[in-house]
């Protein structure tokens, strides 16, 4: 009783009363714990098959590539298709793929070309699973109950994640590699089945559904482009959704360096191995799920532009220090991770407030066009980020450029505070 009046004082109790959001939650923090796990796994998998650091990197490249190929075409087709079926399908799908490569990788038969295909499969899915989440959630939730519904499913996919990181050394100690990307292939089973006994969250929209599904494949074909055009000058006329695009692919391609070269400041600013990385991806979940559950109690007390602000300067700030810790004559990991924390902590403010106005800004018909389009800008600036710091890291030492990127963070919000109609939202 008393934990149930704590959410409730929180601003959680609300969401919890809210059966379907609950449902389609529990689906996501299965599916989040079971990538976390198959984030470990995969990757040492991926190095024991093909020992090149190099191959490494050109495969997670490649990871963005159906991303910005199929987004947008797929964003517009999910907004015609019931999204609970999308996803249903989608987890399934994504199920039999990852259960795939564990079977293979157990016999002995996995060859690099199926990795490029299945990491091909799997972003592909991943480019309808987006758009539908992106749609679901405003039709699980009130408006007003948007921002305290981002931060709390932030929390807790957050908190799945990192149980799985915890347990995921273990856990290949236990059954393997193999044996552990076939747990993660069945939290997505598990996931799909939870998804197809949710309650239809577009129940109130079936007639025009059903209208919408009486025209023939033709003539969806031709109104596809026609959509995306739709799309585009949507966010041409919204004016604040587009500073926010903008401002997350800032973000994006600032993250670039630490996202490329954090095991190399780890070992060789830090001092430290496998361990200090660990506890630096720990410390930034840490800071994720902490920024969830204050942006849930006190985040309706604040304008959303303001919690933007704040948290593209804190980011700004937390990325910055990244550069301190090695000139420390101790506690540099320990330092680090109380960066990484702050670094954490920036990333949620910004993006549940973000994804909370996209959501309530945008029609429902166009939220999975909206979405792929602000997902595909924001994707685009990661591989582009990923090879400019390949170049500059072999002039420029990781601390220096954490420290550069994190003053290029906070220009914007010089910007962001002379517009007046940015400071409204």
């Amino acid at each position: 009783m008393q934990n149930a009046a704590v959410l409730e004082k929180q601003g959680f109790g609300q969401l919890l009363k809210i059966r379907p959001y609950l449902i389609y939650l529990s689906a996501q923090v299965i599916t989040r714990f079971g990538d976390s796990l198959d984030s470990i796994a995969y990757s040492w998998m991926v190095y024991m098959l093909t020992g090149s650091e190099l191959l490494m990197g050109t495969l997670f490249a490649f990871n963005f590539l159906p991303g910005l190929l199929f987004s947008l075409f797929t964003g517009t087709y999910v907004d015609r298709w019931p999204k609970k079926l999308v996803l249903a399908l989608t987890y399934l799908s994504r199920g039999i793929v990852v259960s795939l490569t564990a079977f293979l990788y157990a016999v002995g038969s996995l060859e690099v070309w199926h990795l490029f295909l299945f990491t091909f499969l799997n972003s592909t899915l991943e480019c309808f699973s987006r758009p539908a989440e992106t749609s679901i959630v405003p039709r699980l939730l009130p408006k007003d109950k948007l921002l305290a519904g981002n931060s709390f499913s932030t929390s807790v996919s957050r908190s799945a994640e990192l149980i799985g990181l915890s347990i995921a050394g273990g856990l290949i100690a236990l059954v393997g590699i193999s044996g552990t990307i076939l747990v993660d292939s069945v939290t997505f089973l598990i996931a799909a089945t939870i998804i197809a006994f949710m309650p239809n969250p577009e129940a109130a929209e079936q007639a025009e559904a059903k209208e919408a599904s009486a025209r023939t494949e033709t003539e969806m074909t031709k109104t596809v482009f026609g959509d995306i055009k739709e799309a585009l000058l949507f966010v041409k006329q919204h004016t604040l959704l587009l500073i926010t695009t903008v401002l997350a692919m800032i973000n994006n391609f600032c993250l670039a360096p630490l996202n490329v070269l954090q095991p190399v400041y780890v070992k060789e600013t830090l001092g430290a191995g496998a361990g200090g990385l660990s506890v630096l991806g720990t410390a930034l979940l840490i800071g994720m799920i902490c920024s969830g559950l204050w942006i849930g109690r006190y985040g309706k007390s604040f304008k959303k532009s303001t919690l933007i602000m704040s948290g593209s300067i804190l980011l700004g700030i937390g990325y910055f220090a990244l550069g301190i810790p090695g000139h420390l004559p101790a506690w540099r990991v320990e330092s680090a991770a109380f960066c990484m924390f702050i670094t954490g902590f920036a990333v949620s403010m910004l993006t549940a407030p973000i994804s909370t106005y996209l959501m309530e800004v945008t029609p429902r018909h166009m939220l999975g066009r909206i979405g792929a389009l602000m997902t595909v800008a924001c994707t685009a600036a990661i591989p582009v980020g990923s090879l400019i710091t390949g170049f500059v890291a072999e002039h420029y030492s990781p601390p220096i450029l954490f420290s550069i990127m994190g003053i290029i963070m906070m220009l914007p919000v010089i910007f962001l505070i002379r517009k007046k109609s940015f400071r409204a939202i």
